[in-house]
């Protein structure tokens, strides 16, 4: 497949394209900003100074390919998907590079789709009675070395600050990898009785690790998450709550997300530094990697033990804390678009769009113009008062064409289109953004406002149920079960996920990773019946495990 080419910019503003054609078919028209390189490139030129010199090699060709092909919109993911989805990150405008190698800029429209993530995780962590707050950015080192496993796990990411204002510091500082000694410090001083227990609360802030190998939106220096941390009277609880967040993250990543991902728990390998137990969603991209959506850590008292967070208990006697924290990021944007995207672009699931409806005026005469903009101005009323969100594109500088494309680019899920035929007979036509063509285009809906509006949020419903049952049947076609070592080398050669009883060692572990680049993502909770073998030492298993590659 070839990438779609932009007329030259000349044609775009010349007069003919003044007019409004009547639905005229525009293959090959797409947006792109002329005047700077994809984000591919920039991303790419970021990562140079630190790769090998083959690498370095592969940068400048890219950046030759980029500067000859400056009309280039959107890579076919079928051919580089590394590159089209870059390319999607830039044509949609979702997110820039920073100038800090491995940074970048989250546009509005990118920052949008965070803040449907963020309205919906509030209210659920309000249900399950968390509270938000803000935790300093700025870390004592000291804390991080409090907790062995855990200065271990983070160190090689460190941000460290070692000056300020003007004078070398005392200790230095670490820039926020996470918050969990900074939290405990400060629970020490509020959690003194059983009394002040559970205490759950969340926070909503940026994060530093100074990744070496970044992809924006799923590995960058530094990101945007929430983090819960919660303190509890015993073990169960502190495991009860820790499932429950999880549960929280998966309802979310199917509901909402409309990505089928499996939840589990991790590995000892895999395990969050200084955690009991991690418990993970794991989600197929379009790649057939798996990414790590969101994760749930019970912290035992690992961390209470370490800052001697402690509350007298019923009996008087003094007993530290049980505790657990959680997070999502702006990594689920880049699961979204990994996950729902195509070659036209981005591919949002209606709950979470930013504009889940955009409305196409089209006219050809001067004469019609009026009465078609007062009647896609209805339309948006009616919408807008439905609760529907909904963007009315009534700019005349583009033609209709390019608007299909331009929305169908930005993952726009429905698009009603407005001609002067369809105000004769009070109507519209509606067209999906995950059916293209003809096919996905219902025409002669009524503009009666029960009627308009009971079809579009049906449509949206239809879109939303459609992507997940789109992504569940790609997921399940691409696990495959496995009995043995042999077995699972194979899946994982064929870019497959592998389903297979394990109960080996941590050493037998690694060996998988190092022979075929996979790791083991979790042990779902859902576990088949029955007798087990592992597929490694032919010792009874208790459960399956699922290998694969991942970001």
């Amino acid at each position: 497949m070839v990438a779609a080419r932009l007329p030259s910019l000349a044609s775009l503003l010349s007069p003919s394209t003044a007019s409004f054609g009547r639905r005229s078919p525009v293959i090959l028209l797409r947006h792109h900003r002329l005047l700077r390189p994809p984000l591919t490139a920039a991303f790419s030129a970021q990562s140079a100074a630190s790769s090998p010199p083959e690498t370095q090699d592969r940068v400048e060709s890219l950046k030759s390919r980029v500067n000859q092909e400056k009309d280039r919109v959107i890579t076919p993911r079928s051919q580089d998907f590394n590159a089209w989805y870059l390319d999607v990150i830039a044509n949609a405008e979702l997110a820039d590079y920073g100038p800090v190698r491995g940074t970048m800029v989250i546009r509005p429209y990118g920052y949008a789709i965070w803040e449907a993530i963020q309205d919906y995780m509030n209210v659920k962590f309000k249900e399950t009675g968390h509270s938000n707050m803000y935790f300093p950015q700025f870390i004592p080192y000291s804390f991080i070395e409090k907790e062995a496993s855990h200065v271990e796990g983070f160190s090689p990411e460190l941000a460290l600050v070692t000056v300020g204002g003007g004078k070398e510091l005392e200790e230095k500082l670490v820039v926020r990898p996470t918050s969990e000694t900074i939290v405990n410090h400060m629970f020490t001083q509020w959690i003194h009785s059983h009394r002040d227990l559970p205490l759950m609360v969340n926070q909503w802030v940026n994060v530093t690790r100074w990744e070496m190998r970044t992809k924006p939106f799923v590995r960058t220096l530094e990101f945007l998450w929430q983090e819960g941390h919660t303190a509890h009277a015993t073990p169960e609880e502190a495991e009860n709550e820790a499932l429950q967040m999880i549960d929280v993250y998966t309802r979310f990543a199917y509901e909402q997300a409309a990505i089928p991902v499996i939840a589990g728990r991790k590995s000892k390998v895999e395990t969050f530094a200084g955690a009991t137990k991690t418990f993970t969603i794991e989600a197929m991209m379009g790649d057939r990697k798996a990414l790590q959506a969101g994760t749930s850590h019970n912290l035992g008292q690992n961390f209470s033990r370490a800052f001697g967070t402690q509350f007298t208990d019923e009996n008087g006697q003094r007993q530290h804390v049980w505790q657990t924290s959680w997070a999502i990021s702006t990594r689920f944007v880049g699961g979204i678009i990994m996950t729902h995207g195509d070659d036209s672009g981005l591919m949002l699931p209606p709950k979470l769009a930013p504009i889940q409806v955009v409305i196409i005026p089209i006219w050809k005469k001067t004469g019609e113009k009026t009465g078609v903009l007062s009647a896609t101005a209805s339309v948006k009323q009616l919408l807008q008062t439905a609760g529907i969100r909904v963007k009315l594109d009534d700019s005349e500088q583009r033609t209709p064409g390019w608007k299909f494309n331009f929305w169908e680019m930005k993952g726009v899920p429905l698009r009603i289109e407005v001609g002067p035929r369809d105000v004769s007979s009070g109507s519209v036509v509606i067209s999906r953004r995950d059916v293209p063509g003809k096919e996905g285009k219902v025409f002669g809906i009524s503009m009666e406002p029960s009627v308009l509006e009971a079809c579009v949020k049906d449509k949206l419903d239809e879109i939303q149920s459609s992507l997940l049952g789109r992504a569940t049947s790609f997921r399940d076609s691409n696990i495959v079960d496995v009995l043995s070592y042999d077995e699972l080398k194979s899946a994982i050669s064929l870019g497959k996920w592998a389903r297979g009883p394990w109960s080996a060692s941590d050493a037998d572990e690694l060996r998988v990773k190092e022979e075929t680049g996979a790791t083991i993502r979790c042990f779902p909770f859902e576990q088949p019946q029955g007798t087990k073998t592992c597929l490694m030492t032919g010792n009874p298993a208790e459960e399956v495990a699922i290998f694969a590659k991942s970001y």
